[in-house]
């Protein structure tokens, strides 16, 4: 099966290997594009140098790649997931890894150590008010840095020779601009993004758990089901 996964322009990643161990191929199409804050990013990069936070919390890949590289030590480290840990160990950064793929699960995994603890959290210009309440409810102090901004591309997604899309955010699908067609699976990264497609009135045939390889896991399972095994 051929599938089109959203993903930032000219942020491509190693999606075909992935893919191809499910016996599928893919494509990126690229609904967002990101735009660095440079100024932010400086900003964010001498507080851990000062020693600022007594944690970071990575939740994606690319602010990983956009500050792992400038920092030269750093406190604990927690990523949301093992691609966002690859990239930190590419700056030779060893963090922990979310038992799920959620910033939801943030707080529970930290249990009682963040009671007084600081957070530092670089991320995209995107509200996330629901971790930040978490992480104050629990008693720790949260410092989000938006370093960077997500702007839509405005590009038709080529879904022409896909059998399947797969949308990565809940962003990367109401920004989208895309035709749908009869035959076409629908997937969905996790649930978050599920729930605001099926809101906006598009329900997706395969929803996975946060992950690519759960994606694809799910969608093997709707495969199969379709033809009955």
């Amino acid at each position: 099966m051929k599938i089109a996964i959203t993903r930032l322009k000219g942020k491509e990643t190693d999606d075909s290997a992935r893919c191809s161990v499910f016996g599928h191929e893919c494509y990126s199409v690229s609904p967002l594009r990101a735009v660095v804050a440079g100024d932010r990013v400086e900003a964010f990069v001498s507080a851990v140098e000062k020693d600022e936070f007594d944690c970071i919390f990575f939740t994606s890949a690319l602010p990983a790649k956009i500050i792992a590289p400038l920092l030269t030590h750093w406190p604990r480290v927690i990523a949301i997931g093992p691609q966002t840990a690859k990239t930190l160990r590419a700056s030779g950064i060893g963090s922990e890894v979310l038992p799920a793929f959620y910033s939801r699960d943030f707080v529970p995994y930290l249990g009682e150590w963040i009671r007084g603890r600081r957070i530092g959290i670089p991320r995209a210009d995107v509200p996330n008010p629901a971790l930040l309440m978490a992480i104050e409810t629990a008693g720790g102090i949260a410092t989000e840095v938006r370093c960077y901004s997500l702007e839509p591309t405005g590009v038709t997604l080529d879904l022409r020779t896909a059998d399947a899309v797969l949308f990565t955010s809940a962003m990367s699908f109401t920004t989208a601009v895309w035709e749908k067609s009869p035959d076409l699976i629908i997937m969905a990264i996790g649930d978050i993004t599920a729930a605001a497609m099926s809101g906006a009135g598009t329900v997706p045939h395969v929803v996975g758990d946060g992950s690519l390889e759960g994606c694809l896991s799910a969608l093997d399972q709707y495969e199969n089901s379709r033809k009955g095994i």
